[in-house]
């Protein structure tokens, strides 16, 4: 940081203005000495009403705001601020630190704190980290437009990498059929995203879009939920029930965890595939219905099928059309979009400030094997913006195991290779947690060992 703030005295927040609000005369020379060669605007005013007549002519890109002004307060501005719809950044100075005060002010909606007396150091690096807050608002913000040209305007659906633009391209070709599809690929690919954009890009867009986990459907309650039953077709049936096939007619019943239907539920869900004819349970009577099917799975159906745990006929049933969502490894070029999506998405409703990812944490981001996929990164930002920085985990643990023993001199392969096999012992030979806590992807780990003869 100490580098980054020695190259700041040639205007590097050209773009920027910036309020001062004090009524210490001595801090409002400091500040305005210290940013007015730094940012393109700097005002200064004595009170939060000289404030309110700057504010109502010019825009401002940030305010540093004390707490304690004659006449209204700080923080009761900065409440006046929110709801009249002011959006850029508040920093609150205060020379009284207490507990009450700073959940006040962060309750009001500042994006930082400064207990006076600080350093120049300490407000520029609370300037500086509003500032790269507001340039990765503004960097989403392209790169949504720019995702909607590009990973296709295919609603919910981020990325640019070349697989997801196949993957884009592929969905938008098949939408606006009526055929049945298959959308495989490991759990957390957002297969049930694809499902929607599917459904949203169809000519069923305005009927109902109805999704199904049959993992989570009991065996006994499979059938009914699906099909419908009527009244004492079984145990505990009290009344007659409409299925979800009836009341997805006209739109798109997404079924997913397709692999785990019980044998009888799939030879049904054949039958009407082929006829769009369902029968409640226990009814003799069939209801016709207009229904688009998508299904998903993140098994591999065909290896279901050679070891009987899938119907053959129903497995080609549903490969009428499919679309395999790649693993979030094999696109890491998307991780800054999906990070910047999912901060869009969240922060606003955790009332957090939006975080600024460094080319550091992209880079172990990059490297890490994401088992979870999509879901997985989607949880680390929102567990992320509560915390206020990248819970990416621990740096790699090397210092306790590169030492080579005592009189000897290894090569640096030698220790990199003792330490990988240390830390791979440690894991039990999970290869996967050994590369967690080591830093690297799991290709990497698989590569190194592979040449060790592991």
């Amino acid at each position: 940081m100490e580098e980054s703030l020695a190259g700041m005295n040639e205007a590097p927040w050209l773009h920027y203005s910036v309020l001062v609000v004090d009524d210490e005369p001595g801090m409002l020379s400091f500040l305005q000495r210290a940013l007015s060669s730094r940012c393109g605007l700097v005002d200064c005013a004595d009170s939060v009403e000289a404030a309110r007549s700057l504010f109502r002519r010019n825009r401002y890109d940030l305010i540093v705001l004390d707490i304690a002004l004659p006449g209204v307060s700080g923080i009761d501005w900065l409440h006046e601020l929110r709801q009249d719809g002011f959006a850029g950044d508040v920093v609150m100075m205060t020379a009284y630190a207490d507990l009450d005060t700073a959940i006040d002010a962060l309750r009001a909606g500042a994006a930082d704190f400064l207990l006076k007396p600080f350093s120049l150091a300490q407000a520029l690096n609370a300037i500086q980290r509003c500032f790269e807050r507001s340039q990765l608002a503004r960097e989403n913000f392209v790169l949504r437009r720019e995702v909607s040209t590009h990973a296709a305007d295919v609603e919910g659906v981020v990325g640019q990498s070349d697989v997801m633009l196949r993957v884009c391209d592929r969905l938008k070709r098949i939408a606006p059929t009526p055929a049945t599809v298959l959308l495989s690929g490991e759990s957390g690919t957002g297969k049930e995203v694809a499902a929607r954009a599917l459904h949203r890009m169809s000519k069923r867009a305005d009927g109902p879009f109805v999704p199904v986990n049959c993992a989570a459907i009991s065996a006994e309650l499979i059938e009914s939920e699906l099909f419908g039953h009527i009244k004492g077709a079984y145990t505990g049936a009290q009344q007659s029930r409409e299925g979800l096939f009836y009341y997805a007619r006209g739109g798109t019943l997404f079924l997913d965890e397709i692999s785990e239907l019980p044998p009888a539920a799939q030879a049904k869900l054949l039958r009407v595939l082929e006829e769009r004819r369902i029968r409640p349970v226990g009814s003799e009577q069939e209801v016709a219905v207009d229904v688009r099917v998508i299904a998903a799975t993140n098994r591999d159906l065909k290896a279901e099928v050679a070891a009987q745990h899938f119907r053959q006929d129903l497995y080609y049933r549903l490969q009428v059309l499919e679309v395999t969502l790649p693993p979030l490894r094999e696109r890491p070029e998307d991780i800054p979009l999906l990070v910047g999506h999912f901060t869009g998405l969240l922060a606003p409703g955790l009332g957090v400030p939006p975080l600024a990812l460094d080319p550091r944490t992209l880079a172990r981001m990059a490297d890490y094997d994401w088992p979870g996929n999509v879901r997985e990164l989607r949880n680390l930002v929102e567990r992320s913006l509560i915390l206020g920085w990248f819970d990416i985990g621990p740096e790699p643990e090397v210092a306790n195991a590169i030492h080579a023993p005592a009189g000897t001199d290894e090569t640096l392969e030698a220790v990199e290779k003792r330490h990988i096999l240390a830390v791979l012992a440690a894991c039990d030979g999970n290869k996967s947690e050994a590369s967690r806590r080591l830093g690297i992807s799991r290709k990497t780990m698989d590569r190194k060992c592979q040449a060790w003869g592991l």
